[in-house]
């Protein structure tokens, strides 16, 4: 069975990092797994940040432009080489899908999307345009895969009966689960500087200046207040605002190493290293570096924003607090720093409810099972 793919915001190959283009390949990876063929459809993008109406009015006649082209280039395929399901990946008002809606319904196939957003205080606002495209899409949509749950509540208002459907946020959990813990530790330890005696407290994030920059200056203050015990911390990530980061660390001295920007093996040996995964949250939307620290066996602290309470347990498999608090956030590292064996523990838990919950394969047996229903209904 073949599958039309599509990401507005981003295209999955976009050659510029970024946990958009990371989950519109998970997604990819999760249809193929599901047994599918999956094709990216087209690379158009549809983002307009600026809040430019002249400019969101070129994107859609772009748009339908690259509608029609499909639509011709489709039609022009035996049945059995046509698409039998469109699916987009995160819709809303400044990247709207002026693709999907239009050929699934010149091929007359199931238009599927999953993480749509709608928000209603932006059908007058800058990005009008793109808010009445969005709007207009998700509700041709025969389903609607929900990531974040917060989102639901603007969704079921506009959505066809039945077609909001939860989505558990997502990874492919087996390289963060490969590695032995006490060889990753050493690594890190002669990598970075560590005390090999102390608890190893894990960021990853980037450094960007928003709510990235608001969760490092917390997490910098919830350290302060636990500096009177024993640990080091490990900081990875790069970006614009790091300079402003390194400020915020600097009154920690030397507990706190800055390792940048990791990925592959060496980001898998920094989880497995790690005791303790601290992270405030500051308007964070679900925080997918929790599933990785969850899936390296690592007890979370994680601020509440979002959709963060369905990744992470609260006294289960992490300590979830207010987010922004860096008063709790530090009365939390500081339970886990004071009883490892429950940090152990958490870990554990953790590590199974990824697995069992936040792997790609979870996903697929999800979207296996509702493609098929969505095409046979056709």
């Amino acid at each position: 069975m073949r599958v039309a793919f599509h990401a507005p915001m981003k295209a999955p190959d976009d050659p510029v990092p970024s946990g958009e283009g990371r989950m519109a390949r998970l997604f990819m990876e999760a249809i193929r797994r599901a047994g599918c063929e999956v094709e990216l459809a087209s690379r158009f993008r549809a983002y307009e940040g600026a809040g430019d109406a002249g400019r969101q009015r070129e994107i859609a006649a772009e748009g339908a432009r690259e509608a029609e082209r499909l639509v011709a280039r489709y039609r022009a395929l035996r049945q059995a080489e046509r698409p039998a399901l469109w699916f987009t990946y995160h819709l809303y008002h400044k990247a709207p899908d002026h693709l999907g809606p239009a050929v699934a319904g010149a091929l007359g196939i199931p238009y599927v999307v999953a993480e749509a957003s709608h928000a209603p205080k932006q059908r007058n606002g800058r990005w009008a345009a793109g808010y009445h495209a969005a709007e207009s899409a998700i509700r041709l949509a025969d389903r609607i895969w929900c990531i974040n749950p917060v989102d639901r509540a603007c969704l079921l208002p506009i959505a066809k009966p039945g077609a909001l459907r939860d989505l558990p946020p997502f990874i492919d959990t087996a390289p963060f689960r490969a590695g032995d813990r006490a060889t990753a530790r050493r690594w890190a330890d002669a990598a970075f500087g560590l005390d090999p005696d102390a608890p190893l407290i894990l960021t990853v994030a980037m450094m960007r200046a928003d709510q990235k920059l608001e969760s490092y200056r917390v997490l910098a203050d919830a350290l302060g207040r636990v500096e009177k015990r024993r640990w080091n911390a490990l900081v990875v990530g790069d970006g614009p605002a790091e300079a402003e980061v390194r400020r915020s660390m600097q009154p920690l001295g030397g507990r706190v190493a800055f390792a940048g920007r990791l990925t592959g093996d060496d980001l898998v040996r920094a989880y497995r290293a790690a005791d303790i995964y601290a992270w405030p949250s500051v308007k964070e939307a679900v925080g997918m570096s929790f599933i990785e620290a969850a899936s390296a066996g690592v007890a979370v602290v994680a601020g509440r924003s979002g959709g963060i309470d369905h990744v992470v347990e609260d006294g289960r498999t992490g300590l979830v607090v207010p987010a922004g608090d860096a008063a709790v956030l530090a009365e939390g590292i500081a339970v886990l720093l004071d009883d490892p064996a429950r940090a152990h523990r958490m870990g554990e838990a953790g590590a199974a409810r990824a697995v069992e919950v936040n792997d790609v394969e979870a996903a697929a047996r999800m979207l296996a099972a509702d493609i098929r229903q969505l095409v046979a209904a056709r």
